[in-house]
């Protein structure tokens, strides 16, 4: 009531409403809500699984392929790793390193490291020797050869078709790395760059190539020891590789099926008919990227993600993939 006036029933609601109001805002103040719950205790640590035993370190014996005694190598993941290691054990350049064969000190292509070691096999490396220059007139579009390079910057003979233009030159063996065409430096460029200039070389013109040969055995008399086996300190199946990459760390895996043998050949071979090129580890990567798809164009997906700077024709991935589909079918 105010000045002495009553109030009406609209204000009495009102005020009532107020009062209400104001005691339930009192009674929160004074802790009338309810208490949250108390937080849970943190769950219990799982209990200890059993200790975790590092896989031995993968060692691999070497030898010089002319004659040396046997190094002791292990830590790499790629071939150039692999070179530095050789040459850090004998006390020579990695650029001295032509390229490499497995179980052979021979010149022998069918022994060729690529993109895989056996845990058993025996590295035997092969260094620069004779250096000759060579003049090559073309007297027909292919020259008869097949290139292949090291991984590391070398490009070097690994076929030589008979009766071609080059099987007529006596001097240029299979194993020559292919230094320089027309004084023109190729160190460094990858085999299918070294093919396609080649094949570009003019008909009926002289041009000239500078090859380096792997050191032989009677340019240095070394003693051969004895090859000790490769396992020792490790824990192996006989059934297993170190699988090689260019890109990320190199693999311990099982050999290859007989359907990725199959498959890798019968790759190798188109590379070499489409490119003028061998070279196992790309064909490796080749049938990896298509053994799983359901259709070529899929397959010529996954194929440009990891090999796109090959920049492959579409002819020859349609014959890639009717190739694997032969093989996995059992018709090749």
């Amino acid at each position: 009531m105010q000045n002495g006036e009553a109030m009406s029933p609209q204000d009495s609601k009102a005020a009532g409403a107020s009062e209400e109001q104001k005691a339930q805002n009192q009674s929160q103040t004074q802790g009338g809500a309810e208490p949250s719950a108390p937080p849970l205790p943190p769950p219990s640590p799982p209990p200890p699984g059993p200790p975790e035993y590092p896989r031995p370190r993968l060692i691999f014996h070497t030898q010089l392929a002319h004659g040396s005694p046997t190094g002791r190598i292990h830590g790499f993941t790629n071939v150039k790793e692999l070179y530095a290691k050789i040459a850090e054990v004998f006390n020579i350049s990695s650029s001295e390193i032509l390229f490499c064969t497995l179980n052979s000190h021979k010149v022998d292509m069918q022994k060729l490291l690529g993109g895989q070691i056996g845990l058993e096999d025996f590295i035997f490396a092969h260094v620069r020797g004779e250096t000759k220059e060579v003049e090559v007139t073309k007297t027909e579009d292919a020259l008869g050869l097949t290139i292949t390079d090291n991984g590391a910057g070398y490009a070097f003979i690994k076929r030589i078709k008979e009766g071609s233009t080059i099987d007529q030159l006596k001097m240029v063996c299979v194993g020559d790395h292919i230094e320089a065409i027309n004084d023109q430096s190729i160190v460094g460029c990858r085999h299918y760059e070294v093919a396609k200039m080649l094949k570009e070389q003019p008909r009926g013109t002289p041009f000239t190539l500078r090859l380096v040969g792997p050191k032989k055995a009677f340019d240095m008399i070394g003693m051969r020891t004895r090859a000790p086996k490769s396992s020792e300190g490790k824990m192996v199946n006989g059934r297993e590789t170190l699988r090689l990459r260019s890109k990320g760390a190199a693999t311990v895996q099982e050999v290859p099926n007989e359907f990725e043998e199959r498959a890798t050949k019968k790759v190798d071979d188109l590379l070499e008919s489409y490119m003028g090129i061998r070279d196992l580890e790309l064909a490796t990567t080749i049938v990896e990227a298509g053994k799983d798809k359901k259709n070529p164009d899929d397959f010529a997906e996954a194929l440009d993600s990891v090999l796109g700077d090959f920049a492959f024709p579409d002819v020859f991935l349609f014959d890639v993939w009717g190739a694997i589909g032969d093989v996995k079918n059992g018709r090749i």
